[in-house]
């Protein structure tokens, strides 16, 4: 999927002109779940390709770019954090599988990336105008995955006590042009492998622009960006961690919790019910 040149030349220009304020958001929801956690992390490693930002979240971790092998040594961290890269991986499973290697047992795993709301706008005025302009679309904005699949990932990596939920973000802009200048400042260029690499016709982006601001207007004539960031967290395996039980291991019913009868298939309750005066003497 990803042009991995392309993307390694996205992100050094970012370092030279960065655009943060979505990894400063990022930054701010993982402290904040950290602290929840309530406990005393002492081996970070953080996975980005954007260390300049991120080696401001923890002074002693250790941070490693993203690659198709990450180098990272198996069982010596108890926090991995993978930030605002999965949505590039051409494996994503992959990657949060040689995380969960690198975890000492109940460590912790924490990974945040753009989920699939982010930039439906403009994927949607930049097809319109692909379409007007040129006859047809090609991929411009890069697919990006439902909170509910990216959720999926940390099961099929064997975390445990997986968790994956989403922050939507609305910011406005005076028009698509200036957005797209902020996607470049944020090294989130079109980086895809099947990306159209001709030059466009000059009416390509205008066009997107004024489709873009007749259908997602905001106030003051600006147009309104959609940005999706999913969290997920999870646990390497450990015997200390709870356990689901196994199907009729229950000790209680649930009908004594609730102070109420229980029913068998054979039963009609509104006719059994004690209180209620059957059909038929009515």
């Amino acid at each position: 999927m990803t042009d991995a040149k392309a993307l390694a030349a996205h992100r050094a220009r970012a370092e030279r002109e960065p655009a943060r304020f979505l990894h400063d958001e990022a930054m701010l929801e993982l402290q904040e779940r950290l602290m929840d956690v309530n406990r005393k992390f002492t081996s970070t490693v953080i996975v980005t390709d954007f260390p300049k930002i991120w080696c401001e979240f923890a002074e002693d971790a250790q941070i490693v770019g993203m690659a198709d092998t990450l180098a990272l040594e198996e069982g010596a961290y108890d926090l991995v954090i993978h930030a605002m890269s999965l949505h590039w991986a051409d494996d994503p499973v992959g990657q949060i599988v040689q995380c969960r290697r690198a975890l000492k047992p109940d460590g912790l795993f924490l990974g945040v990336a753009f989920g699939g709301a982010t930039l439906t706008e403009l994927r949607d005025a930049v097809a319109q105008a692909e379409a007007q302009v040129m006859g047809g679309i090609s991929p411009r904005v890069a697919p990006m995955a439902e909170v509910r699949d990216m959720g999926g990932l940390l099961q099929r990596a064997g975390l445990a006590l997986p968790v994956a939920d989403s922050l939507r973000k609305r910011v406005t802009y005076s028009n698509a042009i200036s957005l797209m200048h902020d996607l470049r400042a944020m090294g989130e260029g079109n980086a895809l492998a099947e990306r159209h690499r001709a030059i466009p016709p000059r009416a390509l982006f205008p066009t997107a622009a004024a489709i873009y601001a007749e259908t997602h207007p905001a106030e003051e004539n600006r147009i309104q960006a959609t940005f999706e960031l999913v969290f997920l967290t999870g646990w390497a395996p450990h015997e200390s961690q709870q356990q689901p039980l196994r199907p009729g291991a229950a000790t209680h019913r649930l009908a004594d919790a609730l102070n109420t009868s229980e029913f068998d298939e054979t039963a009609k309750p509104v006719h059994d019910r004690p209180d209620v005066e059957s059909p038929k003497s009515q």
